[in-house]
């Protein structure tokens, strides 16, 4: 046998000496609780060291924390959401301090409930958005085999962040699972190039795929100007088509099918070239967890549970607050049956 390379062999070695510096930091620093400058007295390096191998620890998942405490209110907000939209689990965080950060917090909440759920042979089903995409900082379950993750829409041609198939990757990734994705555009130019691409492409097998889900992960967007969905079909199509969704009654999106408040989809061109798999299959998932919030989204968050009959629904306080204002009386006021979605 050949000896090893020897530039190899210690390059090894000093990135697991890295490794072993940063974990040992990381435990005197949120297991010990020791300040920054007693580490860096304690092992002989600057304090600049000690932030930069936290800051790694975090970024490389080593390091991850959750904060529990007595939040009765929304506590109390979950029981109500539960009842009044028949859902399973609500899971509502307190609400951010600065309103840009809701979609983050949400996000985490997000990716610890769905790693809760993992569990070997599972397959699961993903949207996509800007919420979503927070979940990857909290998700996570190692171990776990036989996995896999169904992309359940096409991708979008120019995107910063937020991907379909780069979220479903990136959750592959994460959890060591198999991935599927919809090898075409999340909106194509007809409905007829829309089935030619099913009937002829073998796209009809992804849809095979996710109609035998385990879980069913998706986000819910706005007809907002600022919508990221409405953003992506301006530069597909070519043209804000905006007001005519609202013209139509359209009150949000998933994943590109845009619905009313009653949870029917719109009379509008765009849901026939959307590539993407039918809500009807989606809504044959084992579990449906829908995750998303903030003011312009609340007509929209409560027609898709109804449209997905949602078993989870991941939000903060102040969307929670807003949902049971529309869909539910005030506690004590007579009426505390539970109100099942249509």
């Amino acid at each position: 046998m050949d000896d090893p390379n020897p530039s190899s062999l210690t390059a090894t070695i000093r990135d697991q000496k890295a490794t072993m510096t940063r974990l040992r930091i990381a435990y005197m620093y949120y297991v010990e609780s020791m300040t920054q400058s007693d580490i860096a007295e304690r092992l002989g390096i600057g304090r600049v060291t000690v932030v930069r191998h936290l800051t790694e620890a975090r970024a490389n998942r080593e390091v991850r924390f959750w904060i529990e405490g007595a939040l009765s209110d929304c506590a109390a907000l979950e029981v109500r959401l539960e009842r009044v939209l028949g859902l399973t689990r609500a899971v509502v965080s307190p609400a951010a301090a600065d309103p840009r950060n809701t979609a983050r917090l949400i996000g985490f909440n997000a990716g610890i409930h769905v790693s809760e759920l993992l569990s070997d042979g599972m397959r699961i089903g993903l949207g996509w958005g800007r919420t979503l995409h927070h979940a990857l900082d909290t998700l996570s379950r190692p171990g776990l085999r036989d996995m896999s993750v169904v992309s359940l829409l096409g991708g979008v041609q120019h995107a910063r962040a937020h991907n379909p198939a780069e979220f479903a990757w990136r959750v592959a990734s994460a959890i060591d699972a198999d991935c599927h994705l919809f090898t075409t555009p999340a909106l194509v130019d007809s409905a007829e190039t829309r089935a030619a691409l099913f009937e002829r492409c073998g796209l009809g097998r992804i849809v095979e795929r996710a109609r035998d889900l385990d879980l069913a992960l998706v986000g819910v967007g706005s007809v907002a100007p600022t919508s990221t969905a409405l953003s992506c079909a301006r530069e597909m199509i070519g043209r804000d088509i905006g007001p005519e969704l609202l013209a139509a009654g359209a009150v949000g999106d998933l994943f590109f099918n845009y619905f009313n408040a009653e949870g029917a989809l719109v009379d509008h061109p765009v849901n026939a070239r959307v590539m993407s798999a039918p809500l009807s299959v989606v809504r044959t998932a084992h579990r449906r967890v829908i995750a998303a919030g903030g003011a312009e989204k609340v007509e929209a968050i409560i027609a898709a549970c109804r449209m997905l009959t949602a078993t989870a629904l991941i939000t903060d306080e102040t969307t929670a607050a807003m949902i049971l204002a529309r869909v539910a009386p005030p506690p004590g006021a007579g009426n505390d049956q539970t109100e099942h979605p249509s």
